[in-house]
C-alpha cells in the first residue's frame, strides 16, 4: 500500500518543473529533444487503439492486441518518409503493444512477423534499438489524455512522472560533465561544474523520494513490471522500458567510474548504453577512458604542500564530495525501494526491468561510498590553508 499520497496539486507542480526544462533542450539541434513535438506526434494515428490498450491488458485480450498492433504498422515506405520525431513517436505507439503481448504469455514478433522490419527500419531512423526504451514510455509520451499507459492505473502514470522529471537533468548533466573533464581542481570551473552537476542529481533524488511516495512496490512488481520484459527482434532480445535505461551512469563517468569502476558495473554499462540516445552513447564512448575527478582531486591534494590547499582546491573537494554524497543518497534510497519490490514474498521476476540483480545495485552503492571515502581522505590530512592573492 502507499504510505502517502503527494496532491495532486504537488504532482502537477513537479511535473510542469520538468517540462519547464523542455523549452531549453527544444532549442537546442537535437531532435530526440524535441519533446513536445514528439508528444503531440501521432504518426500512426494510435490515440484511438491507445486509449482502450489498458482494457485489452485488463481483460489479457491476446487476440485483440495482436490485431491492434498489425494494424498500426506502417509501410516500409511510409516510415522512410519520417523525420526523426515522427519515427520516435511510431516506436512509442507500437512498443506499447510490444510490452502487453509479451506481457500476456506472447512473443510479439512470434504472432505479428511483420513487426519486425519496420522495428528495425525505425531502429535504423532514430539510431536507437529496435524497440521502445525508458525515453519512449516516459519522456517522450503525451501527458494528459493522451498518455500512453499499459494499465491506467494512477501509480503507472506517477511513475512515468517520477522518470520524465529528470530528463532535462540528465540532458543538461552531459555539458556540465563535459566541462569538468576539461578541468583540473586547481580550476575556478571545476567547483562550479561540480555544483551544477549537484543540482542536476538532485532531480534523481527528488524523483526516487516521488517515487516512494507514490508508488507501492508491491504494483510495481507485480502489476508493472510485467510489462518490461525483453522482445525479440531479428533475433536479438531487447530489454523493455526499464527505469535502469535513466542513464546516471552520464555522471558516474567523469566523477569517478572511468578508472574507479569494477568489471561487473563495466559490464552492465556495456548493455545499458545502447538503449541511451546517440549522443549520450557518443559521450560515454569519448569518457570510458580517461581520468576521473576523484582521481585528479587525489592527485593534486597529494602534489599541495603537506600542510597546506589552496582555497580552490578545498572548494573542489568540497564539491565533489557533495556530489557523491547526493549520488550516494540515490541509490540508498533505490536499494530501498528494489528490496521491498524484489522481496522474496512479493517479486514475480529475480532480477530487475534493466537486467540487474539487487546486488549489482548494492556494488554500485559501495563504489559510490569508497569514492566519496577517497575524496575525503584526500584532504583529510591537517592543512593550513593558502591565502588567496586573488
Amino acid at each position: 500500500m502507499i504510505t502517502h499520497v503527494t496532491p495532486v496539486t504537488h504532482v502537477t507542480q513537479l511535473r510542469d518543473a520538468a517540462d519547464f526544462a523542455a523549452p531549453r533542450l527544444d532549442a537546442r539541434n537535437e531532435p530526440r529533444y524535441r519533446i513536445s513535438e514528439i508528444r503531440r506526434a501521432d504518426p500512426l494515428a494510435a490515440d484511438p487503439l491507445l486509449a482502450v490498450l489498458p482494457a485489452m491488458n485488463r481483460d489479457a485480450d491476446v487476440p485483440a492486441l495482436t490485431v491492434a498492433l498489425r494494424t498500426l504498422l506502417p509501410l516500409p515506405a511510409v516510415v522512410a518518409r519520417w523525420n526523426v520525431v515522427e519515427a520516435l513517436a511510431a516506436m512509442r505507439d507500437l512498443g506499447m503493444f510490444l510490452g502487453s503481448l509479451k506481457r500476456h504469455g506472447t512473443e510479439p514478433l512470434a504472432v505479428v512477423p511483420e513487426a519486425g522490419p519496420v522495428l528495425e527500419a525505425l531502429g535504423r531512423r532514430t539510431d536507437m534499438v529496435p524497440r521502445d526504451t525508458v525515453h519512449h514510455y516516459t519522456t517522450w509520451n503525451p501527458i494528459g489524455t493522451r498518455q500512453r499507459m499499459y494499465t491506467g492505473e494512477e501509480m503507472e502514470g506517477n511513475l512515468q512522472d517520477a522518470v520524465r522529471m529528470v530528463f532535462p537533468s540528465l540532458a543538461a548533466s552531459l555539458d556540465t560533465c563535459a566541462a569538468l573533464a576539461r578541468l583540473e581542481p586547481h580550476d575556478p570551473g571545476f567547483a562550479v561544474a561540480l555544483d551544477r552537476t549537484a543540482q542536476h542529481v538532485q532531480s534523481m533524488v527528488d524523483s526516487i523520494d516521488f517515487t516512494v511516495a507514490n508508488v507501492s512496490p508491491v504494483f510495481f512488481a507485480q502489476v508493472l513490471r510485467p510489462y518490461f520484459e525483453e522482445v525479440d527482434v531479428a533475433g536479438h532480445a531487447f530489454l523493455g522500458p526499464a527505469a535502469a535505461q535513466v542513464p546516471l551512469w552520464l555522471v558516474d563517468l567523469t566523477l569517478w567510474q572511468c578508472d574507479h569502476s569494477s568489471p561487473e558495473y563495466d559490464a552492465f554499462l556495456a548493455e545499458s548504453v545502447r538503449y541511451s540516445l546517440p549522443s549520450w552513447r557518443d559521450f560515454h564512448a569519448a569518457h570510458r577512458v580517461g581520468t576521473s575527478a576523484v582521481t585528479r582531486l587525489a592527485a593534486a591534494t597529494d602534489w599541495a604542500a603537506a600542510d597546506r590547499l589552496s582555497p580552490q582546491l578545498a572548494a573542489s573537494a568540497v564539491s565533489l564530495a557533495r556530489v557523491l554524497r547526493i549520488l550516494k543518497t540515490f541509490r540508498a534510497r533505490h536499494i530501498g525501494i528494489a528490496r521491498k519490490a524484489y522481496s522474496e514474498d512479493v517479486r514475480l521476476y529475480d532480477v530487475g526491468s534493466g537486467g540487474a540483480p539487487i546486488e549489482l545495485l548494492r556494488s554500485v552503492l559501495d563504489l559510490t561510498r569508497d569514492n566519496e571515502t577517497l575524496v575525503r581522505r584526500a584532504t583529510a590530512r591537517p592543512r593550513t590553508p593558502v591565502a588567496s592573492h586573488a
